[in-house]
Parts: structure tokens; C-alpha cells; sequence
């Protein structure tokens, strides 16, 4: 397969990812030929929003997970990195500051519509089912003052904060 600098080639790229995105019934915003940033709607995450970028030799995956822990860091990049043994085309990484994205690449000749649904599966999957573990560890210290403002706050004895 020819690098999709091909016109022809990167038109079928994003011709194939909008119908296979249009298929899923996911909502989307194409960005530009070959571009989506593409929501996952979640129950514990909420919603994963998920750059689905065609590459020269890939399409890359790129899914915002949670910002850096505040604390617990080691705990918590540990607890995710177990998570990447067992995930299929897509793994748990950092950014520079410590933020967390589920990220991989797909070679562009395995580019189908069934592949697009499958790796959007798994994104939407490991954000959903790791979201609240991941948040206990590393935000734990804002977890107990907002339960216990909210407990306060059931209370009447709560006043707003800041």
C-alpha cells in the first residue's frame, strides 16, 4: 500500500472512517481529510474523546484518559500499566506533565470498518472500566472532601466552598 500522501489513497481513508463512524451512529466532528475526533460515551467516563488521525504508514489512536494524578502518581501509573498486558491495540501512556491517554497505531492496511469499531470498543472499554479505580487512587484526598462536604451539605450545615 502506498503512503497516504496518495490523494486517492488518504480519500479512501476518510471515506471508510466516516462510514464506518456513521455505521457506530457515534457522534464526531471531522476535522479536516482524515482527522475525527470521535466521543465515547461511557458510564463511569463519561465521555472519552478519541482522535482517530490518519498517519503516512498508520492511523494513530489518541483518547484523553485523566489529567495527572494529584497524588498516589506511582500507584496509580502502576495500576494502569498492569492494564496494558492485557489491551488490545491501544495501551495506557504519559504525556510530558503526566497526563494519562489511552494511545496505539493501526497499520492502514488493517484499517476496516470492522477494526475502526473494534479499537473504538476497547478505547471506550478500558477508559470506562479503569475510570474509577484510577480516580480513587489518585485524587483520593478531593474524593474525601467532597464527600464530606456533600455530607455537610445534607446536613444544613454546609457552607459553599472558595
Amino acid at each position: 500500500m502506498t503512503a497516504p500522501s496518495d490523494t486517492a489513497e488518504r480519500e479512501r481513508l476518510d471515506i471508510l472512517i466516516t462510514d464506518a463512524l456513521a455505521d457506530l451512529d457515534l457522534a464526531y466532528e471531522r476535522i479536516n481529510a482524515g482527522s475525527f475526533l470521535v466521543t465515547l460515551e461511557g458510564e463511569h467516563k463519561l465521555r472519552t474523546m478519541t482522535w482517530l488521525v490518519v498517519q503516512d504508514h498508520t492511523l494513530l489512536v489518541e483518547a484523553f484518559f485523566m489529567r495527572a494524578p494529584a497524588e498516589n502518581a506511582a500507584s496509580t501509573y502502576a495500576f494502569l500499566l498492569s492494564r496494558n498486558a492485557k489491551t488490545y491495540g491501544v495501551h495506557f501512556s504519559i504525556d510530558r506533565v503526566g497526563d494519562i491517554f489511552l494511545t496505539g497505531q493501526i497499520p492502514l492496511l488493517a484499517v476496516t470498518a470492522e477494526e475502526i469499531d473494534r479499537i473504538l470498543g476497547c478505547v471506550g472499554t478500558y477508559a470506562d472500566d479503569n475510570f474509577d479505580p484510577a480516580i480513587a487512587l489518585g485524587f483520593a484526598s478531593a474524593i474525601e472532601r467532597e464527600k464530606a462536604w456533600r455530607a455537610k451539605l445534607a446536613a444544613g450545615t454546609a457552607t459553599k466552598p472558595g
